[in-house]
């Protein structure tokens, strides 16, 4: 390291050039890392936040809230399931509102659910569901951002139904649309205006959240209750409309961009290593090893690049103080550190080939040789 500190500091300009290109590299890795966060979250957060283990969807509706529904008899059979602790109605509808005295329209995600039960969110504002009026609901605060305030009457369209903002709640996004929670029977007279319709059972949900002492018990909820299909809440939450397919986009283009900082690194310093032949001859001539020159190598590179992973991670953490809260950017710290480590270890594979020219060095070729 002592080598590789003096180059670092006589050549301050090639070698700032290079931790720089490197905090670019490790700032976009940063940036799309908070993109792919941000989209997962706008996407699915109730899901991710839902207070559950497992899910017991229709059967034949490939686990999908909107595809499924169940009677209401469905949540007393699978309480009745050995390893079961508790299970709570659940039902999913998209509407689109419109605040009164405003033309304003807002899409947003209905997740109906027993105000008594497990499911209910977590209250930021305002007051649940259980102390509000009986048409009261509680709305994700992103709502807030569309002029929705405490008090406010929503008309659903175009049935013309009002709810009352009872409370606000945060972290709770499904499909890219703040939930409104309310209450089951509010649910099925928002999506059932007519009883008695053919295919719809009695007293209908979509879907019942399970909380198990076991995993084992699943198995036996899908046995033993007849007409569902049990999933896992991770199950549910990869089977989300395009959730995978936004994850995924991302997560290769991370990928990629690993792939393609290897080669520059391994670039970098292989030109380097090829210019410094002479002096690393000079060096074995005066009795340095192959494993002295490569340890130094190794703690230039591990230097350059834990300082521009550094700089990267500051940048993007300015960047998400200051982008407009509508942009789904959520960065993770512990994604960071992860990612950091993968920058560190693709810096350290990009040496290789460097390593590689440093063992190849003949001292008295490389002496003897004219540049």
């Amino acid at each position: 390291m002592f080598l590789a500190l003096r180059e670092l500091r006589h050549s301050r300009l090639r070698y700032g050039l290079i931790g720089a290109i490197l905090a670019l590299v490790a700032w976009l890795v940063f940036l799309l890392s908070g993109l792919a966060n941000g989209l997962a979250t706008d996407n699915a957060s109730a899901m991710q936040n839902m207070n559950t283990d497992y899910l017991a969807f229709q059967s034949g509706s490939r686990v999908l809230l909107h595809r499924s529904l169940l009677p209401m008899t469905t949540v007393d059979a699978v309480r009745q399931v050995a390893g079961v602790r508790d299970a709570a109605p659940l039902g999913q509808f998209t509407v689109t509102v419109e605040r009164a005295g405003s033309n304003d329209q807002i899409d947003a995600t209905v997740l109906a659910i027993d105000p008594a039960s497990f499911l209910a969110p977590e209250i930021i504002q305002g007051n649940g569901l259980t102390s509000g009026p009986a048409n009261g609901v509680v709305i994700n605060r992103t709502a807030q951002r569309e002029g929705v305030r405490l008090g406010d009457t929503l008309k659903v369209l175009p049935s013309g139904q009002e709810l009352t903002v009872v409370g606000f709640t945060e972290g709770q996004t499904y499909s890219h649309l703040p939930v409104i929670f309310m209450s089951i029977p509010q649910w099925q007279a928002l999506r059932f205006p007519t009883t008695g319709a053919e295919g719809i059972p009695t007293n209908p949900i979509s879907a019942v959240a399970i909380k198990m002492d076991n995993d084992a018990a699943a198995t036996t909820v899908a046995q033993r209750v007849s007409g569902v299909e049990v999933a896992s809440r991770e199950t549910a939450l990869q089977n989300l409309p395009g959730y995978k397919e936004e994850t995924g986009s991302v997560t290769m283009i991370q990928a990629f961009l690993f792939i393609i900082a290897a080669f520059i690194m391994a670039a970098f310093f292989y030109v380097l290593t090829l210019q410094k032949s002479n002096q690393f001859g000079v060096l074995k001539a005066l009795g340095a090893g192959t494993r002295f020159l490569a340890r130094d190598l190794v703690g230039q590179v591990l230097v350059l690049t834990a300082l521009g992973i550094v700089l990267g991670a500051l940048l993007s953490y300015g960047v998400a103080a200051i982008i407009p809260a509508a942009v789904p950017f959520a960065l993770d710290t512990k994604l960071v550190v992860l990612y950091g480590g993968v920058l560190l270890l693709v810096a350290l594979v990009g040496t290789l080939l460097s390593l590689f020219q440093i063992a190849k060095v003949d001292a008295l070729v490389a002496i003897g040789r004219v540049d």
